[in-house]
């Protein structure tokens, strides 16, 4: 077993993809319009196109929102992001405007640095581990 997709609940479908892949790197697979309005959206990395997706997802249900609100207000990130150097990658995002709730940390064996996603998230960025 082995995850395949997993999500984030997202106030803005586009403003996303474009976060997400023009800003973070990621590349889209999946664009699919669902209903009305919502797309089944999906990026990953460039890396492991083949690997798990990252689900952009509407945030609309009351219990997303409440969830997200909650995390974000208690500093706590939805999601997890592994990068060779977390200081370079800081650095680089920084010089992007992206707005970092935590500068790069040393906890134990891996740095560790908070950002927010612009979406209505905090996602943490860590050190691969070897």
């Amino acid at each position: 077993m082995k995850i395949h997709l997993t999500s984030v609940f997202v106030d803005d479908q586009a403003r996303a993809l474009s976060f997400y892949t023009e800003i973070l790197g990621f590349v889209k697979k999946h664009d699919v319009l669902v209903g009305a309005q919502d797309r089944w959206l999906t990026v990953v990395s460039p890396d492991e196109p083949g690997g798990t997706e990252l689900l952009l997802e509407p945030a609309r249900h009351p219990a997303a929102r409440t969830y997200r609100d909650a995390l974000v207000k208690d500093g706590i990130p939805l999601a997890q992001f592994a990068v060779d150097d977390v200081r370079a990658e800081y650095e680089r995002l920084c010089g992007l405007g992206v707005r970092f709730t935590q500068e790069p940390a040393e906890m134990g064996p891996v740095t560790v640095a908070v950002f927010d996603d612009t979406c209505g998230n905090l996602i943490q960025l860590a050190t691969k581990p070897q």
